[in-house]
């Protein structure tokens, strides 16, 4: 059994019975003890379940995991960069956020941060997306207003593109705009390989204060085929600490902060 599915299925069984011992999981689940105490630590990060001596109870946060679960997501590159860019969100921001690998581990970094979780009905933060596996990850987050923009979804990367998507963005204002992409250039900027996602994704950049763009070293110096933003409209790119001197020096040198993490 694959490990989302022995998540799922630890999570299903916590929604039926409210509580599970390690034991009862690794008979339940085909697979040992060790196994099932990796399994409960790793949801517990994710607050999807609270640990307990010997199991796990429901969280008050639980539910069946979603997409991210099936694509590879756990590179400590990006999951680095993500942790960096969600330090950058200060409580009361409007952010907006594009789809991919990146910004979904971002979204989980905003989403988990303690700091934001307020009892009050006033959400801490707005996250405005056109990524629906985002949208429906936050969702079951009540501290967040999470605000989804139309379009035609994009089977590749989740998100919701055309002019239904643009027109939602045009009469928003974000604080700040997170942004994954496939390439970014110290002259060509930023930029995706598709020109309906690149379309979306520059209305986000259009519609903020500032712009962040998440993306680790192997995307620097590249070009693709759309571009997102023009690279004087980042204000900061985070990457990974494989980043190369010279190529950091020259988004430096046009104005760009780079954080190597």
């Amino acid at each position: 059994m694959a490990a989302h599915e022995r998540w799922t299925r630890l999570l299903e069984i916590l929604g039926e019975e409210g509580r599970i011992d390690v034991a009862q999981a690794a008979e339940r689940l085909g697979v040992s003890a060790a196994t099932v105490r990796r399994d409960m630590n790793e949801l517990a990060g994710q607050q999807m379940l609270t640990r307990t001596r010997g199991g796990a109870v429901l969280s008050a946060v639980a539910y069946d995991l979603p997409l991210r679960y099936k694509t590879a997501r756990r590179a400590d590159e990006k999951h680095r960069i993500a942790r960096a860019a969600a330090a950058l969100v200060a409580p009361g921001s409007v952010v907006g956020l594009n789809g991919g690998t990146t910004t979904s581990e971002v979204a989980r970094e905003l989403a988990t941060r303690t700091d934001l979780m307020s009892e009050t009905s006033t959400p801490a933060l707005t996250l405005v997306t056109n990524a629906i596996n985002i949208a429906n990850e936050l969702a079951v987050r009540p501290h967040v207003k999470t605000v989804v923009t139309g379009g035609v979804t994009r089977p590749n990367s989740y998100e919701l593109t055309g002019p239904l998507a643009t027109a939602g963005l045009q009469s928003l204002a974000l604080d700040r705009a997170v942004l994954g992409v496939d390439a970014v250039h110290p002259e060509f900027g930023a930029a995706t390989h598709d020109e309906g996602e690149a379309g979306a994704n520059r209305a986000l950049a259009e519609r903020a204060e500032t712009v962040v763009v998440v993306a680790d070293s192997t995307k620097l110096g590249r070009r693709a085929f759309a571009q997102v933003c023009p690279v004087h409209v980042i204000s900061v790119l985070i990457t990974d600490s494989e980043a190369p001197d010279e190529m950091v020096e020259r988004f430096t040198a046009v104005g760009v902060d780079v954080r190597r993490v």
